[in-house]
């Protein structure tokens, strides 16, 4: 019985090295712990984006021109908790921001200690600006005391900009040129070069 229960764990412990062996070797013979890339890249397929519903993002400009009030008040809730956005409203964690669109950045707020990550980029809070720092604060001003991780949709962002933008700024909002327009353009920009070349002047 001994004989027999040693003879069977020498085998165990036999088949269980000689696995070890093999997966040692195994493993740097094909690097099978290892993630190895394609030694040379795919080509790209034409259309291959549009099969897949890749999309490429729509600008602030025409983001805007489609973006509601309404949705843009219930958006900047998840701002009220530091911010207020009446008139002669109070300073909390962060500035009012009545009026603050068109502000010179890190301005607007006299008195606001406005961190100097946000002081130092300078410019006015235009609607790409905005855009850029709604979308990320720390990416457009890293250091910057907000907290706020962002908005990804560019629609919540926009929606937030024209009703920040109606509290006290009332600036135009950008106009939307469209990729048959800017063709359009180029066209006559064309023409025009011809007729004067075909005039000599």
């Amino acid at each position: 019985m001994d004989d027999r229960f040693n003879t069977t764990t020498g085998w165990v412990l036999f088949a269980g090295v000689i696995a070890l062996g093999l997966t040692a070797v195994s493993s740097r013979i094909y690097h099978a712990d290892k993630h190895e890339g394609a030694e040379h890249g795919g080509f790209a397929i034409a259309g291959a984006a549009e099969a897949d519903g890749g999309k490429v993002e729509m600008g602030i400009a025409e983001a805007m021109a489609s973006a509601e009030m309404s949705k843009g008040e219930k958006v900047f809730a998840k701002c009220i908790a530091c911010h207020t956005i009446d008139q002669g409203g109070a300073t909390g964690i962060g500035p009012n921001l009545f009026g603050v669109v068109g502000a010179g950045i890190g301005e607007h707020a006299p008195g606001f200690a406005y961190s100097s990550a946000l002081a130092g980029v300078g410019g006015e809070w235009n609607f790409e600006n905005l855009d850029a720092w709604l979308k990320s604060p720390r990416g457009f001003a890293n250091g910057t005391k907000m907290s706020f991780a962002g908005l990804g949709k560019i629609e919540d962002r926009a929606a937030v900009i024209v009703y920040m933008n109606a509290n006290g700024s009332n600036l135009p909002l950008p106009e939307v040129v469209t990729q048959a327009e800017e063709g359009t353009e180029a066209e006559e920009g064309a023409d025009d070069a011809a007729a004067e070349v075909a005039h000599g002047e």
